[in-house]
Order: structure tokens, then C-alpha cells, then sequence
């Protein structure tokens, strides 16, 4: 019998909880890349959802710390929703500098203080920066992010942290704390 540690509220252990979590986030994105409801693309993606969350859930803890509510859920549709807004701004300001004639960038490395506390939604933060054009985290220490910045606006870590962290920080705080 499980300790009552490992359990969940509601009996389920905290394995089966990470490994249901990270299925349902894996067959969710198998969907929307695959824009199709047909039967084989479906089981296909479940299977394939199933062995890879399998694998994760088990040998990664983090996966087991994240709660799945629909608050949780939500947050994160809407974190998804921010991201893919800065990923288009960020494109279009990138075909600025590459179409200019004068190349007008000021690049440097500024330290960006993080507020979240929880393993996944650190991972989430600094993928969603280093998946933006422009900027990409060298390093992580400690509740700091080191990241290289194409054109540094400011040099002052609260504005930087507001500039580049800010508007996926709130809802990777509420989907995973």
C-alpha cells in the first residue's frame, strides 16, 4: 500500500497522477498538430502519448508535482495563446532588423529574476524565451535567468524580467505554481 505521502486526495498515486497529466498534455498537442479526428490518427497519438508520457512520468518526479484542474488548464491555454501572440510579434520585429538598411541592435546578456517556484513552469519559461526570436536563455541559477537579448531596451532586471518574462510569468505561475 502506498504511503500516504504518494497518494493524492482522492487515493490516486502521485505516478499515476504525473503519467495521466503528461498524457493528456502529449495527446492534446498529437491533435492539434495533426488537425485530424480520424480513427487511426487518433489511437495512433494515444499509443504514442501513452509510451512517451510512460517513460517521462517515471523517470522524471517533476511531471508528478503538477496538478491537472481545469483552472490549471485554462491557464495554460491561455499561456499558449500569449505565446504564440510574442512568437508572431517577435517574428515580425526580427524581418524589421533582417529588411533594414541599417542595422540598428544593441545585444547584451541581462539577468531576469524568476517568481516561479515549480520545476515544469521554470522549464516552460525559459523555452518559451529561448523559442522567441531574439532572445535565448544561456543560463539558469538559482530564481535567475541569464538571457541573451538582441536588442537590450534596458539593463534593469525588473523592466527586462517585465519585457521578456512577462507575459507568459502569470499564466505559467497559475497552470503549475
Amino acid at each position: 500500500m502506498p504511503a500516504e505521502s504518494e497518494t493524492t486526495e482522492r487515493g490516486l498515486p502521485e505516478a499515476l497522477k504525473g503519467l495521466i497529466g503528461l498524457w493528456v498534455l502529449l495527446f492534446a498537442v498529437w491533435l492539434i498538430v495533426n488537425a485530424s479526428l480520424a480513427l487511426p490518427v487518433v489511437m495512433t497519438g494515444a499509443v504514442i502519448s501513452l509510451a512517451i508520457a510512460a517513460i517521462f512520468s517515471r523517470r522524471y518526479g517533476l511531471w508528478q508535482q503538477t496538478a491537472l484542474t481545469p483552472g490549471a488548464a485554462y491557464h495554460f491555454l491561455a499561456f499558449a495563446s500569449v505565446f504564440f501572440i510574442e512568437l508572431v510579434k517577435a517574428n515580425v520585429n526580427m524581418l524589421r532588423y533582417v529588411y533594414s538598411p541599417r542595422i540598428d541592435i544593441h545585444p547584451g546578456i541581462v539577468r531576469i529574476p524568476m517568481r516561479l517556484k515549480s520545476p515544469i513552469g521554470r522549464l516552460a519559461l525559459a523555452n518559451a524565451i529561448a523559442l522567441t526570436p531574439g532572445s535565448l536563455v544561456m543560463d539558469i541559477r538559482d530564481d535567475a535567468l541569464f538571457v541573451h537579448w538582441l536588442d537590450v531596451k534596458t539593463t534593469d532586471p525588473e523592466q527586462a524580467a517585465a519585457m521578456i518574462a512577462g507575459p507568459f510569468e502569470k499564466h505559467l505561475g497559475a497552470a503549475f505554481g
